[in-house]
């Protein structure tokens, strides 16, 4: 995802967002923190999985989207390796 189109500090929030939303589907007890970088971090490899598919997506709520579903990937990744 092209950072850009959307800004640092709106990558921050809506990463925050995205990451929170998703640690409340997994149901996982994360703090703030990990929440946005689980946002961020989450919307990058949503974006490349995507990417990969021939989806893209823009904006802000584009980028919440790929957060929230490249967060969940994330928590169960981490989920997975902990077993």
């Amino acid at each position: 995802m092209d950072d850009r189109s959307v800004g640092w500090i709106a990558a921050i929030i809506i990463g925050g967002f995205a990451g929170w939303i998703a640690s409340a589907v997994m149901k996982s007890d994360t703090g703030m923190l990990a929440n946005i970088v689980l946002g961020i971090i989450g919307a990058a490899v949503a974006s490349f999985l995507f990417g990969l598919l021939g989806v893209a997506f823009g904006g802000w709520l584009g980028y919440l989207v790929a957060g929230v579903v490249g967060a969940c990937i994330l928590i169960w990744g981490a989920r997975a390796i902990r077993r």
